[in-house]
């Protein structure tokens, strides 16, 4: 969890007091308590009281969104609830009528900002077995969600993250450099040199028509589809950006790219895709492409945010498959 530099063992001491102390700010029910999740951008907590009161506490990350850049993701959430494109979890108001508020404690150099979700019923589809269901409901709700982004009026000043070729290979990524992470040796690092210009060369040609590249949710893996009896909901909202629409089915394989199930999986998001919105030939043909550029943005990540448990499970290893699939991404196209 970047952007503070205390121990991530210190820095997760001093969000706790935050997260709990914080909770006067909302009217829950008295002797509600905060406990940590999910670590990862932000602080994640469940938040419980005795009457069976549940709801989720977000505590972001210093210096990663601005407060314009959180309205704006509420603004998205409510826009699509609003428009049943698909169910989002509602958020709470604070005591002083705002949905974002700012706390901060001691042993912390800067305040945070905190969001209060509901807590939304239901389980994620199991990714043990057969996925092909779910990334067709994927795939589905996508094409909805793009949709709706290309006939939605944005309010004014809508501030949110560019997830393209810039944020992953630029001057200041917004995940670190690749370079970086871990075993990116002197056997990994030519084949990634060459995977990254061969990404830059195909997406400079692909361009940024607002049809390809729009709001996304930039996050769309099935960990965030809760579904119960009452229908399926998308939550976690918390990257959504400006991006390509095939991104959010490459960030749908996030840390699983190498899975012999993926080209099943894909033909079933595309399935779904195209149930409701029109994917021509040519931009199918560069899917590809997008998961090598998130593979790629990952791997940063990983070298990025090494500090937490996540990213030290996957890094053995992943830089080395990574351009193991970069180079049979290459050799494929060369040959087309």
């Amino acid at each position: 969890m970047a952007g503070t530099d205390l121990p991530l063992e210190e820095l997760l001491v001093h969000l706790e007091t935050l997260a709990n102390q914080s909770l006067s700010l909302w009217d829950i029910p008295a002797g509600a308590t905060a406990r940590l999740i999910n670590v990862s951008e932000n602080a994640t907590y469940l938040v419980e009281a005795r009457d069976g009161y549940k709801s989720i506490l977000r505590v972001h990350r210093e210096n990663y969104h601005s407060y314009r850049a959180i309205e704006c993701e509420l603004g998205w959430l409510e826009a699509l609830d609003a428009a049943k494109i698909v169910t989002t979890p509602g958020y709470y108001v604070g005591k002083n009528g705002q949905p974002i508020q700012k706390a901060r404690v001691k042993g912390l150099s800067e305040p945070r900002y905190l969001v209060l979700f509901h807590f939304v019923e239901g389980e994620a589809p199991d990714e043990s077995g057969d996925m092909s269901g779910g990334f067709e409901e994927l795939g589905a709700i996508a094409a909805r969600c793009h949709d709706h982004v290309l006939s939605w009026q944005k309010p004014d000043n809508f501030e949110r993250p560019t997830w393209d070729v810039d944020s992953v290979f630029g001057e200041t990524p917004t995940w670190g450099d690749w370079r970086n992470a871990p075993e990116v040796d002197g056997t990994v690092k030519p084949v990634l040199e060459r995977v990254e210009a061969t990404i830059r060369s195909r997406l400079t040609e692909f361009g940024k028509a607002p049809t390809r590249f729009n709001l996304i949710h930039a996050d769309m893996r099935l960990a965030n589809l809760l579904v119960d009896g009452d229908g399926t909901r998308l939550i976690d909202f918390d990257d959504c950006g400006w991006g390509w629409f095939l991104y959010d089915f490459a960030s749908a394989i996030s840390f699983i790219e190498d899975d012999q199930r993926i080209p099943d999986l894909k033909a079933a998001w595309v399935h779904g895709y195209r149930s409701v919105r029109a994917l021509p030939i040519e931009e199918e043909a560069e899917i590809d492409t997008f998961v090598m550029l998130r593979r790629m943005a990952l791997l940063a990540w990983i070298g990025s945010h090494i500090e937490a448990p996540e990213p030290q499970e996957l890094a053995p290893g992943f830089a080395a498959t990574t351009a193991r699939l970069g180079q049979i991404w290459m050799d494929k196209i060369s040959s087309t």
